[in-house]
């Protein structure tokens, strides 16, 4: 980079050549809004789904830069909530469609529960399978994957309970008061999970081990001045954050025209329900996605496992009980009564992160395993 350069001009150059994605992204947004006006319904799902998937890495990417000035487990949470809003907005567009469409309610559900079969499996897998190619064996604190593999077996077990109830009893005034007081439960149990996290355990949630490259890296930084070249690093830490809320406000206008444009489409059509929400689930956290496949070629595995496990426990425990407090907005409250398919999922990907994780060491073919579990989930989704 050129150091005669004027400041504007340094930042506008930095802006071009690293964040494309983003100058897209805004592009997308824009063509997105004229199709909607002008062009037609499928036209414009697909651009407006390309126009969240890109600005949504670009909130990783600007989440990346916060994670390394605040470390492990702050950096994360940056992720982890900024994906979930992104996954909060997106279904409550989709929720609002629910008077009128009786497949969105189906789809929201389908989302909710698919954000973690996502992050379990297709993030920790893809994350596994090329930190185990690179580097043959990566550790983590054990720590941490029973921790979170504990939490979210608790979380599963407590989606249970609506849905037999109102299996034993089929009551919808039963229905909606279990609903609301498991919703009440999750987000109590993630405020004693954020306090452990965050307090008292925060050497649960860290690194035991640096491998070769990332203390190599660390060894560099310290003997020598890195040169940012990255827009996101040149600017303080507050105008990142209101960055990644811009971000996160313009994925919400834009999922918006997502939302009506795509429901039409899945009733037009008779698209998949549970195949409707694992799509809206790859793309609210494609994010997470690119940020974990970064760290684990960095052999940062520990921030891998964090990121996955991390956004799972948050997709149930803060996506549950915030929808269904928004829902009450909407003509058509959510109530928690998923189908079986979606709960025994969910129980058998716990299952499965707890034995490829439990040791403190990954290795590809743990990786390929999540990967083999998830399309098998696809599979059955597209033809339930």
């Amino acid at each position: 980079m050129n150091p005669d350069l004027p400041p504007q001009r340094i930042q506008t150059t930095l802006i071009y050549k690293h964040h494309k994605t983003l100058l897209l992204g805004v592009l997308f947004t824009l063509i997105t809004f004229y199709s909607h006006f002008y062009l037609n319904i499928y036209i414009t799902t697909l651009i407006a789904a390309i126009a969240i998937a890109m600005l949504s890495i670009s909130v990783s990417e600007v989440a990346d830069v916060l994670a390394e000035r605040l470390d492990e487990p702050y950096g994360s949470f940056v992720l982890t909530f900024s994906a979930v809003i992104v996954e909060i907005i997106l279904l409550f567009m989709i929720l609002l469609a629910a008077s009128h469409n009786p497949n969105a309610m189906e789809t929201v559900k389908g989302g909710i529960i698919s954000a973690v079969i996502v992050d379990m499996n297709v993030l920790l897998g893809l994350a596994v399978f090329i930190g185990g190619l690179a580097f043959k064996e990566q550790e983590h604190n054990e720590d941490t994957s029973s921790t979170y593999t504990t939490i979210l077996l608790v979380a599963a077990s407590a989606l249970l309970v609506p849905s037999m109830l109102h299996y034993t009893n089929p009551n919808d005034d039963n229905l909606m008061i279990s609903s609301i007081l498991i919703a009440v439960l999750l987000m109590a149990f993630y405020i004693v999970i954020f306090i452990f996290q965050t307090k008292t355990h925060t050497h649960f949630f860290k690194s035991t081990a640096k491998s070769r490259i990332f203390r190599y890296k660390k060894r560099l930084e310290t003997e020598e001045e890195v040169e940012h070249d990255d827009f996101f690093d040149t600017v303080p830490t507050s105008i990142n954050f209101a960055i990644i809320f811009f971000l996160i406000a313009l994925i919400g206008i834009t999922a918006e025209v997502f939302a009506t444009e795509g429901m039409q489409l899945v009733a037009e059509y008779d698209f998949p329900i549970g195949l409707a929400g694992l799509v809206i689930a790859i793309i609210s956290v494609s994010p997470e996605i690119v940020t974990a496949v970064k760290a684990a070629k960095n052999d940062q595995i520990q921030r891998v496992v964090n990121i996955a496990m991390g956004a799972s426990v948050v997709s149930i425990m803060l996506t549950v009980p915030i929808l269904m407090a928004l829902s009450f907005l909407t003509p058509t409250p959510l109530t928690l009564d998923f189908n079986a398919l979606q709960i025994g999922a969910l129980i058998l990907t716990v299952l499965l992160a707890w034995k490829t994780t439990d040791d403190g060491e990954t290795n590809y073919f743990e990786g390929t395993s999540h990967l083999f579990f998830f399309l098998c989930y696809a599979i059955v989704v597209a033809f339930h």
